[in-house]
Parts: C-alpha cells; sequence; structure tokens
C-alpha cells in the first residue's frame, strides 16, 4: 500500500561543469548569512555599529566549522580510524558531520576574539546573535536531508522520511524525519528568544543561556529517536549526556547572571552612542540651513513675478527720464544766457 512520505533527493550535489555544488555546504552558507543578517539588525537595535557582528563573524565561523568537525571527528573516531577507514575522510566536512557542540564551544572562541579586538563586550554579542545562531541550525538540518542521514527509528507516519540510499550501511525505507523535528525545533527556539528577549530585557548573556537551554531540551528527545551508531553511556546516547550537562549549565547560568548583573548593558560597543550622536547633529545642522533659505527671493527667481525684483527695475526706469530732463534744462539755460547778452548790447548801442 503506498503511503504519504517525504522523499529523499536522488543526489546531493549537482556539477557546474567539475565545479561541484553540494546541498549540505549550501544549507550551512545560507544560515551563516541569515545568522549575521539577523544579529546585525538586533546589535544595532541594542546600539552598537553597522557591521560588528559580520567583522567577529569573520573569527567565529571558521572556528566553530573547526570546532564542529572536531567534535563529530573524536566522538566517532571509527568511522576514520577504525581498519578499513580512511583517516583522510576526517577532512571531508562537504560529506557531512559537523558536532552542533564543538561548533558552539570553539566558535565561541573565535567570537571572543574577535569581540576582544573590537572592544565589545562578550556577553552583550551572544545575546544579539542567538536566535540568528537557532534559525542558522534549522537551515543547516537540510544538510542533512540532502545527504539522507541522521535519520530516527523507522515509521509509517504520513510525514516518514523515504531512505534510497544503500551507502554506509543505509536500509532502504520509511523512518522518523530527526532532521525535520529538529529544524522545526531550532526555529521555535530562535522567536522564543527574540520574544523573551522583548519581554524581559534579558541581558549580559542570558538571551543566548536561553537558547541554549532551550536548543539542549529539543535535542535531547530528538536524539533519543535517532538510530545512527552512537557511543552508549549507561544507556544514553553520548550527545544525549551532552545535552543534559550543557542545559543545567545553561540554567545555572540564567540564575546566577540575573541576580548578580540584572537588566542590560547599558552600552554594548564603545564609541557607536557618539557615533550615532554625531550623524544626528550633521543632519539637523543641514536641515536647518536648507530652512534659513530665504523663500521670496526663490520665489521671484521662479515666476518672474517678485516685488522686490520688480520695485528696482521701475526705479532704474523712472531715474533715467528725470536725469534726461535736468541735462535738457541746463543746455536751454547755456544757450539762453549769449541770447541776453546780445539783447542787451544792442539796445546800449542804439541809445548811443
Amino acid at each position: 500500500m503506498d503511503i504519504a512520505y517525504i522523499p529523499s533527493p536522488s543526489r546531493g550535489v549537482l556539477y557546474l561543469g567539475p565545479i561541484p555544488l553540494r546541498g549540505y555546504a549550501f544549507c550551512i552558507i545560507i544560515g551563516v548569512f541569515v545568522a549575521v543578517w539577523l544579529g546585525n539588525k538586533r546589535w544595532v537595535a541594542r546600539g552598537g555599529r553597522a557591521g560588528t557582528v559580520a567583522d567577529i563573524a569573520v573569527w567565529a565561523v571558521p572556528f566553530g566549522l573547526v570546532g564542529g568537525r572536531l567534535y563529530h571527528v573524536i566522538t566517532d573516531y571509527e568511522l576514520y580510524f577504525s581498519p578499513g577507514r580512511n583517516w583522510v575522510d576526517a577532512f571531508k566536512v562537504w560529506e557531512g558531520g559537523l558536532g552542533i557542540w564543538g561548533a558552539i564551544a570553539l566558535g565561541a572562541l573565535g567570537a571572543w576574539i574577535g569581540a576582544r579586538r573590537r572592544g565589545v563586550a562578550m556577553p552583550a554579542y551572544a545575546d544579539a546573535v542567538a536566535p540568528g545562531i537557532a534559525f542558522a541550525q534549522a537551515i543547516g538540518r537540510w544538510g542533512n536531508w540532502f545527504n539522507q542521514e541522521l535519520y530516527g527509528r523507522e515509521t509509517h507516519l504520513p510525514w516518514a522520511l523515504h531512505i534510497t540510499s544503500s551507502e554506509g550501511g543505509r536500509v532502504p525505507g520509511y523512518y522518523h524525519p530527526t532532521f525535520l523535528y529538529e529544524s522545526l525545533w531550532c526555529v521555535g527556539v530562535g522567536f522564543l528568544v527574540i520574544w523573551a528577549d522583548r519581554r524581559f530585557k534579558l541581558g549580559h548573556g542570558r538571551a543566548f543561556a536561553l537558547y541554549v537551554a532551550a536548543y539542549c531540551v529539543g535535542r535531547g528527545w530528538i536524539e533519543y529517536m535517532r538510530v545512527d551508531d552512537a557511543h552508549h553511556i549507561l544507556g544514553l546516547r553520548l550527545n544525549d549526556w551532552t545535552a543534559l550537562i550543557v542545559f543545567l549549565l545553561a540554567v545555572t547560568y540564567m540564575i546566577l547572571s540575573a541576580r548578580t548583573r540584572p537588566g542590560r548593558e547599558p552600552v554594548v560597543e564603545a564609541g557607536a552612542a557618539e557615533d550615532a550622536e554625531g550623524a544626528e547633529a550633521v543632519e539637523a545642522k543641514d536641515d536647518a540651513s536648507e530652512g534659513d533659505k530665504p523663500e521670496g527671493k526663490d520665489k521671484g527667481n521662479d515666476v518672474g513675478t517678485g516685488k522686490d525684483e520688480a520695485e528696482p527695475e521701475e526705479g532704474v526706469a523712472k531715474s533715467e527720464p528725470s536725469e534726461k530732463s535736468e541735462k535738457a534744462e541746463s543746455e536751454d539755460t547755456a544757450d539762453a544766457a549769449p541770447k541776453v547778452d546780445m539783447a542787451k548790447d544792442t539796445a546800449e548801442a542804439k541809445k548811443g
């Protein structure tokens, strides 16, 4: 009987000429971009400079990739160093195998180095990027779908994952899509952190601690469903114990931090407030200079009927006739004077 199911991709890599385009790698890259984009928005809203999150991510991301791979290789060393295995495969990150615990731990070290270089408080930075990391994990988990890996127990639910590959000891069939469960859980964790941060004004690393604790809760029951090979301690998978320990540490930090350092950091990046005030002052000055421009002159130039310009033109026109009349009168007076003198001389001569 046919049942509904989630199909697996026929292959997890496409080739653009000789260049392989791997679905797993694309999911990781897209997740990083989402985390940096959202983290930058939250950082600027907290009073930091735009671009600081990306600058620190240049340190955090490579450290995180190395840490994630190291955790995976150490905890599953038999996949690379047991008889019949090739140890070179330990460097093939594109084939899958990144442990989130190592990625967060070593990624935090890289972020701390970048934060020190930028003069940024590490807890405030962690709070800003916490939801973005959760969303990045949600996207990155789809890389497991491309590789047909990390699925759960067999099931016939309508959302069962159809595994078709038989490589690496896989048995084709229908299984719980634990990659999908964890992806949806991480989306919920991201929105939980955003809501709690707005509602309770979390600071000093507590938003990041909430992300860690909430993720561990989901990872615990999802990890329990998986059927891939893993080390067991007292009947539990190693990652279940890791999730339990990290959960307790995160909750303990939240409680102690809330008691010793309540509220948020007033300043998250030195000099950012001064830069913002300087930009606002320049903008206000530009607006004021535009507002001081005389409107009458502009209107006279635009329409051609301004009173201030029309009156000088009329004054010039009126002054020209007056100057001509004064000149004519002076010329008439000069001409009349010799005539009077001649008439006077003629009269005197007749008398004589």
